[in-house]
């Protein structure tokens, strides 16, 4: 499970790299890039992704409100959220 911000971002750039048409390579992802504009992501793919990256990481997804989720629009977006929720080990 990852323990720091890097780490994150490392399994939220795999996890959405697998539901991207065409895939893209997860180190050719803009963190900054909207998800749906730059990449076509849908929005049941969006929940795919979500899913698989909170279970990764052993964050909760029931922390996210519907806003929270609306407004993780980039991976930087979905990165800080991961991170603010989520426990280190041992915590």
């Amino acid at each position: 499970m990852p323990e720091n911000p890097s780490e994150i971002e490392a399994a939220a750039r795999d996890q959405l790299s697998l539901v991207l048409i065409p895939e893209v390579a997860p180190d050719a992802i803009d963190a900054d890039a909207d998800m749906v504009a730059a990449y076509g992501l849908t929005s049941l793919n969006k929940v795919l992704f979500l899913t698989e990256v909170c279970e990764e990481t052993g964050v909760d997804l029931a922390h996210f409100t519907e806003h929270d989720l609306a407004d993780m629009r980039t991976l930087r977006d979905v990165t800080a959220a991961l991170t603010r929720h989520h426990a280190p080990t041992g915590v």
